[in-house]
């Protein structure tokens, strides 16, 4: 399996404290057996016009955003309710770190538990790294 991870950030080196699909930028990182390596930084352009709260088209834009770039890994510190949305379609991770280089070490040594539970398809839960 090939892991392409979102990792939501405002400044590209910590994770940020809100909510994944309120951050400001998503880097994209592919996660091997050996490192990792950056792919591309992308903004958040899934503003929605009188959201609210969980808004399920919020989930929607950011999923299709995300999809577009073959992620199907999403880490975060913090997800809202629309977790329940996404995780269909990505691993959720749920970082403890802060720090952007840690968890992609993380990743490196939790790749068997990653492919494992994207390998349950839409029955995935998320993991805590």
């Amino acid at each position: 399996m090939k892991i392409i991870t979102a990792l939501a950030t405002d400044d590209g080196i910590t994770t940020n404290n809100r909510h994944f699909g309120d951050a400001d930028y998503y880097f994209i990182y592919e996660i091997t057996e050996d490192g990792y390596h950056f792919i591309k930084k992308i903004g958040n352009s899934t503003d929605v016009e009188g959201e609210t709260h969980a808004d399920p088209r919020k989930a929607k834009n950011v999923t299709e955003m995300l999809s577009a770039e073959k992620v199907n890994t999403a880490v975060a510190r913090v997800f809202g309710p629309n977790l329940k949305r996404i995780k269909s379609k990505f691993v959720c991770i749920l970082a403890k770190d802060d720090e952007i280089t840690e968890i992609l070490q993380k990743l490196i040594l939790n790749r068997d538990s990653v492919e494992t539970e994207w390998e349950k398809g839409t029955d995935r839960s998320f993991l805590r790294i």
